[in-house]
């Protein structure tokens, strides 16, 4: 069968015709993603024009968004084209800006967003972003004529990420952010993320305004704010944008509140660029942070600093492009091949949010690193103060904290939970790859990460594996996983279904592997997370930015993982979600 055989074939199974609304693009894309990885100048002008009709869609969609306009815990996602289109895109922004315009009527918004008046708003204005994604560009070109119309500033940052462009807010005291990204998730999803002047993921206070106003929007059918009927164009384009150099002002931020962290960024890279020792090998996944690297290890022309998957491809080459054991594989190989006796390996989601390491034999993810970063800068730097921690994320950093003689603050699932202890915890995180520290931004930042990783290898002559296994000799091994269930309940229905997990309560016995255990304690501010009187856990909950259950586990052994595991596996079979 000749290639255009094929061609014609796919177009045919994945209803490909005039009408985009039935198009399944992105299972087109898939497909030829695939038979690129034999053929790459083949196919990859069949992907170029399956692209072409995305972006005509972006662009002529003026249905609404297939699936609703939810903000969750790190804003709202939905598929190219079929949820985020320039339409749909300017609805949500014009939602955003109806909070400044209510702060006079409603002055109690205030507190949230940080600002007191609209006219103070549109002076800050807004930071501007997005990752590598399809339509980034176009997106935030839809947003910017939305907020240029206005009347607020535009401070442009161009292709960047999440962390970077928190900094930004901070450094340029703006009222607030907006980046066009949906994070870790697949190819085919767009995203808008909204941050508020203290440069956090917005409180709920907001996010719930926002879905229920952009959803009022939508189903009228505009907004004044919206002039639907003008040509988008990229905001680098324009002259009314204020364009900035957005990794400059995050190095400033760093460089600024070294005395507030002990993390010195110049002296670090100093270090770095003058130890022959000490390797370091970074795997993009194809986002943003590519064009980041070679800028954040500034003064360093050295062949110990290699980039891995460092080019521009919006198809990730069909991988989920997230921190995980499967993508971390370049990474370890890469390092096994170095003969430095010091390693370093790290891989970044495409929007730099998130962020895992590697020595090149141990794979340590943030359950394990945040403890790690909380010792190092409690004991290696003399730094006093709590950790904050998520509820699903191990217990290694609560019993830090207990020897430490310092407490232990657990929120809810959300980097934005944190917002009660910035600049009194001493490190944030989450189990799902995401850390911040004191002194630097509220939101989560995979470079905060590499550079506090990549003092401690410099800081300690050890590799991460070494040092956490000191940290668990003394204090004990911790041994947590999670994995997530996709689920075609939503909303009250998956609510009802999940609300069944209650009859595990306090005293119910449940099989792990081939033994019963007790419940001791039940934390149900987010989900459902069950303590086993031996310290092991599990935790069931709906994630907030995709159609899939998670659930979690920790054990103090290295084998009783998989029996928590299948534990929740079961329970899930139970209620009727598997």
């Amino acid at each position: 069968m000749s290639q255009k055989e094929k061609i014609q074939k796919l177009y045919r199974q994945c209803n490909i015709g005039k009408d985009h609304a039935g198009s399944d693009y992105f299972s087109l894309i898939r497909e030829l993603v695939r038979l690129r990885r034999d053929e790459v100048d083949h196919w990859q002008r069949a992907i170029d024009q399956v692209y072409a009709l995305i972006m005509d869609e972006i662009i002529c969609n003026e249905n609404p968004p297939g699936t609703a306009v939810k903000f969750g815990t790190s804003g709202w996602r939905g598929m190219i084209g079929k949820d985020l289109s320039v339409r749909s895109v300017s609805f949500v922004t014009a939602a955003i800006l109806d909070l400044y315009f209510a702060v006079a009527k409603e002055p109690d918004l205030a507190q949230y967003l940080g600002v007191s008046s609209l006219d103070e708003a549109r002076t800050r204005g807004c930071v501007l972003g997005f990752d590598n994604r399809f339509g980034g560009e176009i997106f935030a070109g839809a947003a910017t004529e939305v907020l240029v119309a206005a009347g607020f500033v535009v401070h442009y940052a161009g292709e960047s990420t999440t962390g970077v462009l928190s900094a930004a807010v901070l450094e340029l005291n703006a009222a607030f952010s907006i980046n066009l990204t949906p994070s870790h998730n697949p190819l085919e999803y767009a995203g808008f993320k909204y941050n508020a002047a203290d440069a956090g993921p917005a409180a709920a206070e907001l996010t719930g305004r926002i879905t229920s106003r952009a959803q009022e929007i939508i189903a009228g059918g505009g907004s004044p704010l919206v002039a639907l009927d003008k040509p988008v164009i990229s905001p680098a384009e324009r002259e009314d944008v204020q364009p900035f150099d957005a990794l400059a002002t995050w190095k400033q931020l760093v460089r600024k509140n070294k005395t507030v962290h002990d993390v010195d960024y110049d002296e670090i890279m100093a270090r770095f660029a003058g130890d022959s020792e000490v390797v370091v090998a970074i795997d993009s996944v194809h986002g943003a942070s590519r064009i980041h690297i070679p800028s954040l290890f500034e003064g360093v022309e050295s062949d110990r600093l290699i980039q891995l998957r460092d080019t521009s491809d919006v198809t990730f080459n069909g991988i989920a492009p997230e921190p995980s054991s499967a993508n971390m594989v370049g990474v370890m190989e890469t390092l096994g091949g170095r003969s430095e006796p010091l390693k370093l390996g790290a891989i970044i989601d495409p929007d730099g949010d998130r962020i895992r390491f590697t020595d090149g034999s141990v794979e340590i993810s943030m359950n394990q690193f945040g403890a790690m970063a909380y010792h190092f800068l409690h004991e290696g730097k003399g730094k006093k103060g709590m950790v904050a921690k998520t509820v699903a994320t191990s217990n290694l950093a609560n019993r830090l904290a207990d020897v430490f003689g310092e407490e232990t603050y657990e929120p809810r699932v959300g980097f934005k939970e944190f917002k009660p202890v910035i600049g009194k915890a001493l490190v944030y995180f989450e189990e799902s790859d995401g850390i911040s520290i004191i002194g630097h931004t509220p939101e989560k930042d995979a470079y905060i990460g590499l550079l506090l990783a990549l003092d401690m290898v410099l800081s300690r002559r050890k590799n991460l594996g070494a040092y956490l296994a000191e940290i668990e000799e003394e204090f004990g091994a911790y041994y947590p996983d999670r994995d997530g269930v996709p689920v075609s309940a939503h909303g009250e229905e998956l609510r009802a279904t999940l609300s069944k997990l209650e009859k595990y309560d306090v005293g119910t016995m449940v099989r792990v592997g081939d033994r019963e255990q007790r419940i001791v304690q039940v934390i149900d501010i987010d989900g459902r997370k069950m303590i086993f009187e031996d310290g092991s856990w599990l935790m069931i909950r709906p994630s907030g930015t995709e159609p899939k259950v998670r659930f979690y586990v920790e054990s103090r052994t290295k084998s009783g993982t998989a029996a928590l595991v299948q534990a929740a596996r079961s329970m899930l079979v139970e209620i009727g979600l598997l």
